[in-house]
């Protein structure tokens, strides 16, 4: 590939897992798709800062060499009637994506929320213990 290639970074990020996922600029195409879960043995740290570290180090190093130079990133917490704020991985994972090398173009937030009423699921009594 000659000259600058564009790319898109998809992060999602819940509380439990943090999933890197690099695509071509029409988004057709996978690049690299790395997870929390790929890069620790603990369940419990695939959410941490440091696996999101980890992840975005793995998911950048496959983009440069595949021969991508700029990228968009583009954040995504579960959303909807779950979660809206974006887990602890997003941070370290965008750091260590910017300090690979890789020219950001812009950041946003594609988190997708209710414009309206959407029933939480468990029922009119609520999740029973």
């Amino acid at each position: 590939m000659g000259g600058e290639t564009k790319g898109i970074v998809h992060i999602y990020s819940s509380g439990n897992n943090t999933i890197i996922h690099i695509t071509d600029i029409t988004g057709s195409e996978t690049i690299a798709r790395v997870s929390g879960g790929m890069v620790t043995k603990a369940d419990r740290l695939k959410g941490a800062p440091f696996q999101g570290i980890l992840a975005g180090k793995k998911a950048a190093a496959e983009a440069k060499e595949r021969g991508i130079d700029k990228i968009d990133i583009r954040i995504r917490a579960p959303g909807g009637n779950k979660q809206i704020s974006v887990g602890k991985g997003v941070q370290s994972a965008i750091k260590a994506i910017s300090k690979s090398g890789l020219k950001i173009n812009i950041i946003e937030d594609v988190t997708p929320i209710v414009h309206g009423f959407v029933r939480r699921k468990g029922g009119r009594k609520g999740r029973r213990l």
